[in-house]
């Protein structure tokens, strides 16, 4: 790494540099160490932190955009909602949004540092958003039509040097274009029918913003029609015939080989007939075979992997990806690539993987071979590669950052290992004419999976030794009733797997469409059920609007968008196209307003009684809510006044949630208090702060990522495992969240 040294800015501009543009502050300064040739002037504009290096005799000045600084908006904004709205204008995110402020130093700073540059080069991240973070500053802020763009997929020195050196002479204007009318559309589609939805319910005398989208709506009527299947189900009964006996003192288990048995007439007397019979064996098969290495990862299978073995929320996963990523230590992960090409150098990789004890065994086995050739999978992108590590050594990763990495890490490390040998098994067993079968698989070579451990899962099942004509004895028959089980709800992972199946979102939005779901309230749970609100929402529309949540919709966008990517459609058709068919739901919609707006008003009340609810007063037994004074003071107070004046004081600050579990001392509800920029914490009404253990990571609830950047901790999907604090109990007339310790 270069020195750095620290300078105070110069008095006015410098000109005639290069400005380079960065999509966050981690990235801003490993550009700057990979480019530099000599010292790199670590400078501040208004508070932000900028980089002045030289390459090539040329000057460069390195800055960050800290995501976003354009977002789109209402262009002709009234005083009062209405929609349709299709006239939308990009602004200044902090003039946009009043929670974004803090964005506005970052554009004050480029807007300082562009004075002075005479060219401009994009090195945001290298796909539909960080294209569009870039484009719209360059128009914008530099008030330039074109630059030159970095193409990288590692935050790598040598990656770095190469995507500079060979950057493109132009921005990547057809992926600009791709995003630009995604933004577009997902913005008329958020704020029409979010505006829509919520007006009805105020028409009705409700109150609450209730909003979905282009892709929310169909994902959640996915849920809701899954949700229904289990809740129409009606089990079948059904019999199998179960053989349990000994084979040379080995135990054995087989299965009558008609299967299920849906008369149990025709079971009795498969049974009736087995009577008196040996057993005896009558085939024994067994067959070698090949288990291939897995495939390298894209995002989707990384983020289910993750789920299945860490148990973190899809959203959860991209934000430990991304911050590993930062940190030079895995490829981008935003990619739907299932390949690796050979130009990565995958002997240096390893080479430099071998360093690092965890995988020094598995690397000397690796770099023994004559070839390193991946087991690569269909799926590919043309912007990057499959998941992989780079082979810089962890310096500190907190313990989800470091599952995660060892999970990518391993995962690449088998792709390169031979297939495992396995041996499938079956034994065929006679009584009276009635077969039953017993089948089984055992790993003779484990190849891949000892490098994949512990996260290889496959099935051990091995059979007693037997010949034609050995006798099963003693042996047993059993008649066993079962029935027929409802369909599986949909996990994180699998509906994840499902919306990519059906192409809804993209690699990169679909763990946030989820999020988002869970965060309106929509949905909950891991094995994920949708709320009487998500119900309501989602009937409503069906009923009055179903184009609005159908998935035909939906897929038919994505892929002209995938069309604009491509250079085969125009941004101004898709758009004129999207506007015409959205009109048409509006019109639809304000024809039913009133019908709409009734339906929701029943379940929000009902939702606002239920989630208001705190538990029964310990005085007078009715229910205790949270409600707010006359001075707009949030409290718990009894429904019983005023015969019965209980209350109980809440913090004035921060979102407050109620949690499904109660104190254990109390018996009350116990609240989540999230405050801007903090983490949340528990609290007992009646007995302050809680401090309850920690869940570790595996069981059931997601945990709040402690991470190294902001993208490092991310948003968890419901439920909310809190972090333990150590701080000590506020008193019950003054709670107020403990101070977060430093991370």
């Amino acid at each position: 790494m270069k020195a750095a040294k620290k300078q105070k800015p110069p008095s006015g501009p410098v000109k005639g540099y290069t400005l380079v543009i960065t999509e966050k502050p981690s990235a801003a300064k490993r550009i700057a160490d990979a480019l530099a040739e000599g010292e790199i002037d670590e400078m501040k504009e208004g508070g932000v932190g900028y980089y002045r290096i030289r390459r090539k005799g040329k000057d460069l000045v390195v800055v960050s955009a800290a995501g976003h600084l354009f977002s789109l908006t209402q262009k002709e904004k009234s005083a009062v909602w209405t929609y349709p709205v299709f006239s939308v204008e990009w602004k200044p995110t902090w003039e946009s949004n009043r929670m974004a402020g803090w964005s506005k130093k970052y554009y004050d700073a480029i807007v300082a540092l562009a004075k002075g540059a005479d060219s401009v080069v994009s090195s945001c991240d290298f796909d539909i958003e960080g294209s569009v973070i870039a484009f719209n500053i360059i128009r914008f802020i530099c008030k330039k039509a074109d630059g030159r763009r970095m193409r990288f997929s590692t935050l790598t020195s040598q990656d770095l040097i190469d995507a500079y050196d060979g950057a493109s002479e132009h921005l990547d204007f057809p992926q600009i274009d791709a995003g630009l009318t995604r933004h577009h559309l997902d913005f008329l589609w958020g704020i029409n029918m979010s505006r829509a939805l919520t007006l009805a319910l105020q028409k009705a005398g409700g109150y609450k913003t209730l909003s979905t989208g282009r892709v929310q709506g169909p994902v959640l009527e996915l849920l809701s029609k899954k949700q229904h299947e289990i809740e129409a189900f009606k089990p079948k009964p059904f019999w199998i015939l179960q053989l349990e006996g000994k084979l040379d003192s080995e135990g054995i288990v087989a299965f009558h080989t008609n299967g299920e048995f849906w008369e149990k007439k025709k079971a009795e007397d498969a049974l009736s007939r087995c009577k008196g019979g040996k057993a005896i064996v009558d085939s024994v098969e067994s067959r070698e075979y090949q288990q291939k290495p897995p495939f390298p990862f894209d995002l989707t299978t990384l983020q289910r992997d993750a789920y299945m073995h860490f148990h973190y929320s899809p959203k959860q996963t991209l934000d430990i990806a991304q911050s590993l990523y930062e940190q030079a230590l895995i490829s981008y992960p935003r990619t739907s690539s299932q390949k690796l090409s050979e130009k990565l150098g995958f002997k240096v990789i390893i080479n430099s993987l071998w360093k690092q004890p965890a995988y020094r065994q598995f690397c000397e086995e690796l770099l023994k071979k004559k070839s390193l050739k991946p087991h690569d999978g269909p799926k590919e992108d043309s912007a990057h590669p499959a998941i992989y590590p780079t082979g810089l050594a962890p310096k500190a990763l907190n313990n989800y950052q470091r599952n995660v990495y060892d999970l990518i890490t391993k995962r690449f490390l088998a792709t390169f290992a031979d297939p495992a040998r396995r041996l499938a098994e079956k034994i065929t067993i006679d009584v009276n004419g009635e077969k039953f079968s017993a089948e089984g698989a055992t790993t003779l070579e484990p190849g891949w999976m000892d490098y994949y451990k512990p996260y290889a899962k496959l099935k051990e099942q091995s059979l007693p030794k037997a010949a034609k004509g050995d006798e099963v004895k003693p042996y047993k028959i059993d008649l066993l009733d079962k029935e027929t089980q409802p369909p599986k709800r949909f996990t994180q992972a699998s509906i994840l797997k499902e919306m990519e199946k059906l192409g809804l979102g993209t690699k990169g939005t679909r763990a946030l469409i989820l999020q988002t779901l869970y965060d309106r309230g929509y949905i909950q749970d891991d094995s994920i059920s949708v709320t009487r609100l998500g119900q309501s929402v989602i009937h409503a529309l069906d009923k009055y609007c179903p184009d609005i949540v159908e998935v035909e919709l939906t897929k038919r966008f994505e892929k002209e968008m995938e069309e604009i990517q491509e250079g085969k459609r125009k941004p101004e058709e898709v758009i004129s196209e999207a506007e015409t068919e959205l009109g048409k739901i509006l019109n639809r919609f304000k024809e039913n307003e009133a019908n709409i707006g009734g339906e929701l008003l029943v379940v929000v009340r009902e939702t606002a009684k239920e989630e208001s609810t705190m538990g029964k007063c310990p005085l007078c037994g009715k229910d205790l809510m949270i409600r707010n004074s006359k001075a707009g003071k949030r409290f718990v107070g009894c429904s019983g006044y005023p015969d019965c004046t209980q209350t109980f004081s809440l913090p004035q600050n921060g979102y407050i949630t109620k949690l499904k579990e109660t104190c254990p001392k109390c018996g009350l509800n116990i609240l989540s208090v999230k405050g801007k920029g903090k983490r949340p914490w528990k609290l007992c009404i009646k007995d302050g702060f809680v401090n309850f253990k920690k869940k570790e990571v595996g069981e059931t609830e997601n945990t709040i990522v402690p991470g190294e950047s902001s993208s490092a901790k991310p948003d968890v999907a419901q439920p909310t495992a809190e972090k333990k604090k150590t701080a000590r109990k506020p008193r019950a007339t003054k709670q107020k969240p403990p101070k977060t310790p430093a991370q």
